[in-house]
Protein backbone atom coordinates (compact mmCIF):
# COMPACT_ATOMS: atom_id res chain seq x y z
CA UNK A 1 0.00 0.00 0.00
CA UNK A 2 1.34 3.53 -0.75
CA UNK A 3 0.42 6.77 0.92
CA UNK A 4 -2.42 8.22 0.24
CA UNK A 5 -1.54 11.93 -0.14
CA UNK A 6 1.95 13.25 0.13
CA UNK A 7 2.12 15.65 3.08
CA UNK A 8 5.87 17.04 2.47
CA UNK A 9 4.44 18.17 -1.21
CA UNK A 10 1.13 20.35 -0.07
CA UNK A 11 1.91 23.77 0.17
CA UNK A 12 -0.98 23.75 3.03
CA UNK A 13 0.42 20.76 4.47
CA UNK A 14 3.98 21.97 4.48
CA UNK A 15 3.19 24.96 5.89
CA UNK A 16 1.39 23.53 8.81
CA UNK A 17 3.82 20.45 9.09
CA UNK A 18 6.98 23.58 9.59
CA UNK A 19 5.26 24.90 11.81
CA UNK A 20 4.58 21.34 13.80
CA UNK A 21 8.49 20.78 13.88
CA UNK A 22 8.57 24.00 15.62
CA UNK A 23 6.29 22.97 18.06
CA UNK A 24 8.59 19.87 18.70
CA UNK A 25 11.47 21.79 18.97
CA UNK A 26 10.42 23.16 22.25
CA UNK A 27 10.28 19.86 23.83
CA UNK A 28 13.60 18.61 21.86
CA UNK A 29 15.47 21.93 23.73
CA UNK A 30 13.58 21.21 26.89
CA UNK A 31 15.61 19.65 30.08
CA UNK A 32 13.19 16.16 29.33
CA UNK A 33 16.47 13.56 28.46
CA UNK A 34 16.62 12.87 25.12
CA UNK A 35 16.38 9.03 25.48
CA UNK A 36 13.40 9.76 26.95
CA UNK A 37 11.32 12.30 24.70
CA UNK A 38 12.57 8.78 21.81
CA UNK A 39 11.19 6.45 24.30
CA UNK A 40 7.85 8.19 24.38
CA UNK A 41 7.50 8.41 21.24
CA UNK A 42 8.12 4.61 20.10
CA UNK A 43 5.91 3.52 22.34
CA UNK A 44 2.64 6.38 21.59
CA UNK A 45 3.65 5.51 18.04
CA UNK A 46 3.42 1.23 18.75
CA UNK A 47 0.23 1.86 20.68
CA UNK A 48 -1.22 3.69 17.70
CA UNK A 49 0.53 1.23 14.95
CA UNK A 50 2.08 4.43 12.55
CA UNK A 51 4.92 2.34 11.26
CA UNK A 52 6.76 6.01 9.88
CA UNK A 53 6.98 7.62 13.14
CA UNK A 54 8.07 3.78 14.92
CA UNK A 55 10.46 3.90 11.91
CA UNK A 56 11.92 7.20 12.49
CA UNK A 57 12.38 7.60 16.47
CA UNK A 58 13.67 3.72 16.33
CA UNK A 59 16.32 5.04 14.10
CA UNK A 60 16.44 8.34 15.76
CA UNK A 61 17.36 6.08 19.11
CA UNK A 62 19.77 4.46 17.52
CA UNK A 63 21.77 7.15 16.45
CA UNK A 64 21.99 8.84 19.41
CA UNK A 65 22.94 5.50 21.08
CA UNK A 66 19.78 4.06 22.17
CA UNK A 67 20.65 0.29 23.07
CA UNK A 68 18.65 -2.40 20.61
CA UNK A 69 18.17 -4.09 23.70
CA UNK A 70 15.59 -1.24 25.44
CA UNK A 71 14.21 -0.54 21.74
CA UNK A 72 13.18 -4.04 21.61
CA UNK A 73 11.79 -3.72 25.10
CA UNK A 74 9.49 -0.72 24.73
CA UNK A 75 6.16 -2.38 23.93
CA UNK A 76 6.80 -4.66 27.02
CA UNK A 77 8.57 -1.98 29.57
CA UNK A 78 6.51 -3.58 32.57
CA UNK A 79 8.15 -7.12 31.99
CA UNK A 80 11.70 -5.92 31.75
CA UNK A 81 14.42 -4.45 33.75
CA UNK A 82 16.43 -1.56 31.39
CA UNK A 83 14.44 1.15 32.21
CA UNK A 84 14.43 3.33 35.14
CA UNK A 85 11.89 4.02 37.17
CA UNK A 86 11.46 7.51 35.64
CA UNK A 87 11.17 5.97 32.56
CA UNK A 88 8.60 3.78 33.60
CA UNK A 89 6.80 6.66 35.10
CA UNK A 90 6.86 8.55 31.74
CA UNK A 91 6.07 5.25 29.84
CA UNK A 92 2.82 4.60 31.65
CA UNK A 93 1.81 8.35 31.44
CA UNK A 94 2.48 7.91 27.46
CA UNK A 95 -0.09 4.68 27.27
CA UNK A 96 -2.57 6.17 29.81
CA UNK A 97 -2.41 9.88 27.92
CA UNK A 98 -2.12 8.08 24.43
CA UNK A 99 -5.12 5.43 25.28
CA UNK A 100 -7.84 7.93 26.62
CA UNK A 101 -10.76 6.08 24.88
CA UNK A 102 -9.80 3.30 26.79
CA UNK A 103 -10.11 4.08 30.60
CA UNK A 104 -12.74 6.80 31.66
CA UNK A 105 -10.05 8.08 34.13
CA UNK A 106 -7.41 9.05 31.77
CA UNK A 107 -4.29 9.06 33.39
CA UNK A 108 -4.29 7.56 36.99
CA UNK A 109 -3.65 9.53 40.19
CA UNK A 110 -0.77 6.91 40.58
CA UNK A 111 0.60 7.39 37.49
CA UNK A 112 0.48 11.24 38.15
CA UNK A 113 2.24 10.75 41.25
CA UNK A 114 5.07 8.99 39.61
CA UNK A 115 5.64 11.43 37.22
CA UNK A 116 5.45 14.39 40.04
CA UNK A 117 7.92 12.12 41.70
CA UNK A 118 10.69 11.83 39.03
CA UNK A 119 10.32 14.93 37.02
CA UNK A 120 10.10 18.57 37.67
CA UNK A 121 7.65 20.78 36.57
CA UNK A 122 9.32 21.92 32.88
CA UNK A 123 9.74 18.09 32.23
CA UNK A 124 6.53 17.56 33.04
CA UNK A 125 5.66 20.09 31.00
CA UNK A 126 7.12 18.99 27.87
CA UNK A 127 6.42 14.93 28.66
CA UNK A 128 2.66 16.17 28.73
CA UNK A 129 3.58 18.30 25.35
CA UNK A 130 5.29 15.51 23.79
CA UNK A 131 2.53 12.73 24.36
CA UNK A 132 0.01 15.21 22.80
CA UNK A 133 2.38 15.92 19.92
CA UNK A 134 3.59 12.20 19.55
CA UNK A 135 -0.81 10.73 19.38
CA UNK A 136 -1.10 14.09 16.69
CA UNK A 137 1.99 12.68 14.53
CA UNK A 138 0.76 9.21 14.37
CA UNK A 139 -2.67 10.07 13.53
CA UNK A 140 -1.46 12.13 10.73
CA UNK A 141 0.85 9.34 9.78
CA UNK A 142 -1.28 7.40 9.72
CA UNK A 143 -4.34 8.81 8.30
CA UNK A 144 -2.65 9.10 4.86
CA UNK A 145 -1.26 5.70 5.07
CA UNK A 146 2.25 6.80 5.10
CA UNK A 147 4.65 3.90 5.60
CA UNK A 148 8.12 2.86 7.64
CA UNK A 149 11.17 1.89 6.43
CA UNK A 150 12.71 4.82 4.03
CA UNK A 151 13.61 7.11 7.37
CA UNK A 152 17.22 8.19 7.07
CA UNK A 153 18.27 9.72 10.86
CA UNK A 154 18.33 13.47 10.84
CA UNK A 155 15.60 13.35 7.96
CA UNK A 156 12.93 15.07 9.35
CA UNK A 157 14.82 17.62 10.79
CA UNK A 158 16.92 18.49 8.04
CA UNK A 159 13.66 18.95 5.47
CA UNK A 160 12.30 21.45 7.86
CA UNK A 161 16.12 23.52 8.52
Amino acid sequence: MTARFNLFDNPIASKFAKRFANTGLVIQQSSLPASTQELVSLRASQINGCGWCIDMHTKEATAAGETATRLHLVAAWRESTVFTEAEQAALALTEEGTRLADAAQGVSDETWAQVRKHYDDDQIAALVSLVALINAANRLAVIVHQKGGSYEPGMFAAAFN
